[in-house]
């Protein structure tokens, strides 16, 4: 790691930093298995109901942080506009996801998620008034390289039937919208938004967008399938509390690199529960989009250290 991120690591004890390394790992395992169980389902219910009752289960979840908050905490912000906004790219970014996942390889989806950072670093330039020097320019040119490969125009996505060549854009703009969230969420919490406050619009988003499309997708279920959506808010809200408990713990640039974990449970997971095998151009991509972002991850943070 950079040199800032060693001495963060001389400010906080070797105990607190490997409970906080821990907590990381624990939240993307569980956001990972998270995004394999919407997979697994989302052949047999609609994206909408998905949304709607994963939801509904997170807010139970949700439910006695604000009772003890008060409701008040819990919704009140101070740019409403900009929270609308963060929903509303959260409910493309969610839906745009699972719609991939439908036909796409799980390792697929989640390596072109992995752009994101790179797409951050861009569009902060003109959203943020952020300056990007030439080498996280160059790192940022050469993960979409990788990402060139991993949505290869001859493979899975970008194949020659649109069958192939719609999932692969929706998750091409599933990965922009998360990437516009990320940006809207630093902005959020630059107003003092709190994580109660985010984690809530979030869920309420999410549920409202299933509730509004329930009319065109609803199918029949039975209630191990239904137990098994509400399964799917829960570990999600768990995951959340996970990583931001580890944030809390340690430095943001010493946790934030373990989510590149990601990529491998969802190889994993892929190929135990749907027999996906990466191909060997979709690994080599999936590996030059990681070390490009942890190469951005590496020169923001010997900037803020060299600014400090």
């Amino acid at each position: 790691m950079a040199e800032a991120a060693r001495i963060d690591a001389d400010l906080i004890d070797q105990a607190t930093l490997t409970r906080g390394i821990s907590f990381m790992l624990l939240g993307v395992a569980l956001f990972t298995f998270n995004d394999a169980l919407g997979k697994w389902l989302i052949t047999e219910v609609a994206v909408g109901q998905l949304l709607f009752v994963r939801s509904a289960a997170a807010m139970l979840m949700l439910l006695p942080f604000i009772l003890r908050s008060g409701w008040r905490s819990a919704l009140l912000v101070t740019r409403p506009r900009l929270h609308v906004l963060r929903v509303l790219l959260i409910m493309g970014e969610v839906a745009g996801f699972y719609l991939a996942v439908r036909h796409l390889p799980l390792a697929d989806v989640m390596s072109a998620y992995q752009a994101a950072p790179l797409i951050v670093t861009l569009l902060a330039i003109p959203m943020l008034g952020e300056r990007v020097g030439w080498r996280r320019g160059l790192a940022v040119a050469v993960g979409f390289v990788g990402v060139l490969l991993v949505l290869k125009p001859s493979g899975d996505i970008f194949g020659s039937e649109a069958s192939s060549l719609v999932p692969g854009l929706i998750a091409l703009s599933g990965t922009v919208a998360y990437a516009l969230l990320v940006i809207l969420t630093r902005q959020c919490i630059r107003h003092g938004a709190g994580n109660l406050v985010l984690i809530t619009w979030h869920t309420l988003g999410v549920g409202l967008f299933g509730l509004l499309t329930l009319p065109w997708g609803w199918a029949a279920i039975d209630a191990t399938t239904l137990a098994l959506l509400g399964l799917i808010g829960v570990v999600a809200t768990l995951a959340h509390i996970c990583i931001n408990h580890a944030l809390k713990l340690a430095p943001a640039p010493l946790v934030v690199p373990y989510q590149y974990t990601s990529l491998l449970w969802a190889m994993l997971l892929g190929w135990i529960f749907f027999a996906d095998i990466p191909s060997t151009s979709m690994l080599i991509g999936a590996a030059i989009i990681v070390a490009s972002g942890l190469f951005v991850l590496h020169r923001q943070n010997k900037k803020q250290s060299e600014a400090a």
